[in-house]
């Protein structure tokens, strides 16, 4: 059944291969550093400060224009089938377990941030937190900060992530094999040592809920939810100046215990939905890897910059 499987996948998308997944994170990445070039000049000409509104909408968008940039030239360079690389028809049953995983993750495995935090200026007592922007949020500015911070992300990046590269990766790699790879390249791209094993478990969690649903709406909405939160808590003077939810410790407990509930669930919800399992195959994993290398090393040596205070 999973070889079956995995060469009729193969025959309709023969394009869909290890070799595209790779491919696309390494030309999101040199997409990446143009846009962070243009967004420095632009910065610099324009003379704004750091932290200022035009600083911090320039880089998001420009950020995400750069995925969006590497997405459109990979599925126009290798003709991939968009329907199939970017399926969307899913029954409503995922889009309850994405809210039942999202919740998960925010409220409970999102306080892994803090211990890495603290793991990390263990290691290096010199480390500096990478701060975390927003613009002014008051009144009806929170609705372009949703639509910047979180609509596009949540669109260009689960288009690469759980578009591209995860159903390019599966039709070689298996589908174990490419939730694990589609956490880690999602992980390493947004490059914050603090918030690297936070990023690992939701890209896993998120390339998990797409492989199941067979599509990429439900992991849309859990990334939208994400950065949406961020947004409305911090309008609501909700966070502090560390991004904690300022609320009771025991609050705050409650709130880890059901968020861990609904992980858990969420987790053995599509374990139990029995769907065939792609196998690897063979030479995919050195395929993608010799592919997505020039991608690898740029965001392992900017995240080991961060990690070291380097341009901090």
């Amino acid at each position: 059944m999973e070889n079956e499987n995995l060469g009729e996948m193969t025959e309709i998308n023969p394009a869909l291969s290890a070799q595209t997944g790779g491919f696309a994170f390494s030309l999101a990445t040199m997409a990446y550093l143009v846009a962070s070039l243009i967004a420095g000049l632009v910065i610099s000409a324009a003379k704004l400060q750091q932290g200022s509104d035009g600083y911090i909408y320039i880089n998001y968008i420009l950020a995400q224009l750069a995925v969006a940039i590497g997405v459109a030239v990979t599925v126009k360079y290798k003709k991939l089938n968009l329907r199939k690389t970017f399926p969307v028809k899913c029954r409503p049953k995922y889009f309850l377990i994405a809210l039942l995983l999202i919740f998960g993750l925010v409220f409970s495995l999102g306080h892994i941030n803090e211990y890495a935090l603290k793991l990390v200026k263990l290691i290096n007592p010199a480390y500096v937190e990478r701060a975390s922007y927003l613009p002014d949020l008051s009144g009806g500015l929170v609705v372009p900060a949703i639509l910047v911070i979180a609509v596009l992300p949540a669109v260009c990046e689960e288009a690469l992530f759980r578009g591209v590269i995860l159903n390019s990766c599966e039709c070689g790699m298996g589908t174990i094999r490419t939730v694990f790879i589609v956490g880690f390249c999602f992980s390493l791209f947004h490059g914050s040592p603090e918030q690297t094993v936070y990023q690992f478990i939701a890209g896993c969690t998120f390339a998990f809920v797409a492989i199941r649903a067979g599509s990429i709406l439900p992991t849309v909405l859990m990334h939208f939810i994400n950065n949406a939160i961020i947004v409305i808590f911090a309008a609501c003077g909700l966070l502090d100046e560390g991004g904690n939810l300022v609320i009771s410790f025991e609050a705050n407990v409650a709130l880890a215990v059901v968020g861990a509930a609904c992980f858990i669930g969420g987790i053995i919800w599509l374990i139990l939905d029995k769907k065939p399992v792609i196998k690897c195959g063979k030479g995919a994993i050195k395929n993608f890897f010799q592919f997505a290398s020039i991608g690898i090393v740029v965001f392992a040596v900017l995240w080991i910059c961060s990690f070291a205070g380097v341009g901090a």
